[in-house]
């Protein structure tokens, strides 16, 4: 099955979009004449393997390379390095073309920059007395389809640069990728921000309208309807819980990397010792399209029922004469059994995770930390998982769940847990809860949490929650529903107005804008249900909302996002956006930091 996702059913041409990357990457390659070596930093070459495959690069006659510190191994005279804009890999470039240059190798170089290159990178290339040598080019990939309805801005560390080191960077790229989609869909009418870096980016989006504005013929015919953006600091409580989709916790035991796990394969059913096999996760695989964003309890009877669905067609086959037609609907149905066995098998290898003691206790502790009911139990949990020096990521996680919710730890608490942590995970980690202190997230507390009103207000709990039939966003969490898509809901459902008394609470401005030149159009607050007529597309289709997350979304809130967007009455088809997809663990190693 293809690593690259199938984008044929995306409600937006996303195919269009990869395509053009790919043009964009073949021309790079084919302006340097002659025979070439490809070096690619392997971060980014796993992102490319979602936009070009491998086997089309060598037809191009092209070797590739993954960048590292040893020196480019080549017959090619000419070598390429296609690289992220990150200054640390411009002293490996400038060794290996030292090291050349010793060994008499006369070759041409050649960096292209991933999304655009910086003048700091140039600059360490002229202290290493390089840059005279070297060709310097862009290759402008500013946003990845990772499956019909995800765009990813391939930005791992945004939230904790835009926390801790106060660096913005990373919000001029979300900019420009959100322009680029518009230069292809049109100008997005509605815009609505929570949050202050949301706010930044719609800025610097006004800004780059000003100083390159768009045909007019463009901003009546706008594919996409609404742009959302929030901050994840507004909800930091979601990706702190344990995700409980099929989707979610592939994530969070297996780690999904570009639309894929890598696992032993006896874990498969293949007997190879020792042998790790890639299992692409995308929506090609029409299983996992319907069982990906189930709660994984329903997933295990949904496989069940599948398996002896087919087993009794198989006794049906083998003891009654059957008609062509029958035998061909059974040779259909053979057809998914690669599928099958692949979900069973993932499903029987987390159902080993899942069923521990230990993660089920640590289920009841996030909703007892949700329900800020029992403020001593909490602590005194966290207190023995450092005692019993369990992994500190997992401790972390369930104390910034802790700290967040209570808008901070009081000081005689937060002062023992500290120490207490400094203690016995040792005192080289102090920068990492320095990092945490500085982005609010372990922190003092100075004010009352305003959690339990904001809690009520949105419904964050829901009793009962029916994780076979859902009729709310909870059942992802079985019980709690995600802030972060409840806000969504709302917006889409009436914009911000009617809740801004709960917006107030929550971290940053929130705004609601309507773009130049949209004055007479329909504005988003009078696009509701489908009586008036205006949520629809010129040919037919529902409109767009784009929904972008920076600082990273989970599988179970993009999940709770398709949730939404199939129930009766929502004239919207969304489209997710986001820095990166992160669960609770990846989010909290950004802040990690090492002294000495």
């Amino acid at each position: 099955m293809a690593q690259i996702p199938n984008l044929d059913n995306s409600p937006l041409n996303l195919k269009s979009l990869r395509e053009q990357s790919q043009r964009d990457l073949v021309k790079i390659l084919k302006d340097i004449r002659g025979k070439k070596c490809l070096v690619v930093e392997p971060k980014l070459g796993g992102t490319l393997s979602l936009i070009i495959q491998t086997s089309l690069l060598k037809e191009y006659g092209i070797e590739l390379r993954h960048l590292s510190a040893e020196s480019v191994q080549t017959d090619c005279s000419k070598v390429v390095y296609l690289v992220p804009s990150q200054r640390d890999l411009m002293k490996s470039i400038s060794s290996h073309v030292h090291d050349d240059i010793s060994k008499g190798l006369q070759r041409e170089y050649f960096i292209y920059f991933v999304p655009r290159r910086e003048i700091q990178c140039e600059r360490i290339l002229e202290e290493e007395k390089v840059h005279h040598l070297i060709t310097i080019g862009e290759y402008p990939l500013y946003l990845v389809p990772l499956d019909e309805d995800i765009l990813s801005f391939e930005l791992d560390l945004a939230y904790k640069q835009c926390q801790v080191d106060g660096d913005t960077g990373s919000l001029w790229h979300i900019a420009k990728a959100i322009h680029k989609l518009e230069s292809t869909f049109g100008v997005i009418p509605n815009v609505r921000t929570k949050g202050k870096a949301s706010g930044i980016v719609s800025d610097i989006l006004d800004r780059m309208h000003t100083e390159e504005p768009m045909n007019s013929p463009d901003m009546a015919l706008s594919e996409i309807n609404t742009l959302i953006l929030i901050d994840r600091e507004v909800d930091m409580v979601t990706p702190m819980c344990s995700q409980l989709t099929y989707e979610g916790l592939l994530d969070e035991f297996l780690h999904i990397n570009n639309g894929s796990v890598e696992l032993d394969s006896s874990i498969m059913g293949v007997q190879q010792e020792g042998k790790k096999m890639k299992v692409p996760l995308n929506s090609s695989d029409k299983l996992f399209k319907e069982i990906r964003d189930l709660n994984f309890e329903v997933v295990v009877q949904v496989l069940k029922q599948k398996a002896t669905s087919m087993k009794e067609d198989y006794t049906e086959i083998t003891t009654a004469s059957q008609t062509v037609s029958e035998l061909k609907d059974f040779v259909k149905k053979l057809n998914s059994l690669p599928e099958m066995t692949r979900h069973i098998n993932l499903a029987q290898h987390l159902s080993t995770f899942t069923s521990k003691p230990s993660f089920l206790a640590k289920l009841d502790m996030e909703h007892t930390i949700i329900e800020a009911s029992s403020y001593d139990i909490c602590f005194e949990y966290i207190e023995e998982m450092i005692h019993k020096q369990e992994p500190l990521v997992n401790i972390l996680r369930l104390l910034i769940l802790f700290s967040v919710t209570n808008s901070g730890l009081p000081k005689k608490h937060f002062d023992y847990l500290r120490r207490e942590l400094l203690h016995s995970y040792g005192f080289e980690h102090m920068a990492t809860l320095n990092n945490l202190e500085k982005a609010g997230l372990f922190k003092k507390q100075e004010s009352k949490s305003n959690w339990l009103t904001v809690k009520r207000a949105l419904q964050l709990v829901v009793e009962d929650t029916d994780t076979a039939n859902p009729d709310d966003i909870a059942y992802v969490f079985s019980g709690y529903a995600p802030l972060s898509i409840r806000l969504v809901q709302n917006a889409v459902r009436s914009g911000w107005r009617p809740m801004e008394e709960i917006l107030k609470l929550l971290p940053g401005p929130h705004i609601e804008t309507k773009r130049a030149g949209f004055t007479s159009s329909p504005s988003f607050g009078t696009l509701q249900g489908a009586s008036n007529g205006l949520d629809k597309i010129a040919d037919g289709r529902r409109s767009l909302v784009l929904v972008v997350f920076i600082g990273g979304i989970t599988f179970a809130e993009i999940a709770a996002l398709r949730f939404l967007s199939a129930q009766e009455g929502m004239a919207y088809d969304l489209i997710i956006g986001t820095t990166k997809i992160v669960n609770g663990h990846s989010l909290v190693e950004t802040f990690f930091e090492t002294f000495g």
